[in-house]
């Protein structure tokens, strides 16, 4: 179980970095930089796990209208909320300058976990 949550973890790290080197709308300030993806990594699993739900479920009439795109939206919204939230509260330097680079890191850092959680963890 508690393995299983690690190997999580580090595959979000690993999305996130990946997010970081491959768009300039994205990047790490001020901190060491592992500090802060594992940092941004708890905080986006705590969005995801509280506030993407909420906004899923206010916006569930545009994903039924969107045919499910409009989620890519909320993924993007919840990567930048979760910068908002490491730069600003915990003072993390993962920053994510505006929605553009939020909605291509989202969709980066989906892709990029998908494929590793095929690859590594086994259900």
């Amino acid at each position: 179980m508690i393995g299983r949550i690690v190997i999580r973890w580090v595959i979000i790290v690993i999305a996130l970095f990946v997010a970081e080197w491959l768009l300039d709308g994205i990047y790490v300030v001020g901190t060491d930089g592992w500090i802060a993806f594992s940092v941004m990594a708890i905080v986006l699993g705590l969005v995801n796990a509280i506030i993407r739900p909420i906004l899923s479920c206010l916006s569930c009439g545009c994903i039924v209208l969107t045919l499910g795109l409009f989620l890519l939206v909320i993924n993007g919204l919840t990567l930048w909320i979760s910068s908002w939230i490491a730069v600003n509260v915990l003072n993390v330097g993962f920053v994510v300058e505006d929605y553009f680079s939020a909605f291509l890191g989202g969709l980066i850092v989906s892709a990029v976990s998908f494929v590793l959680s095929l690859l590594l963890v086994d259900d």
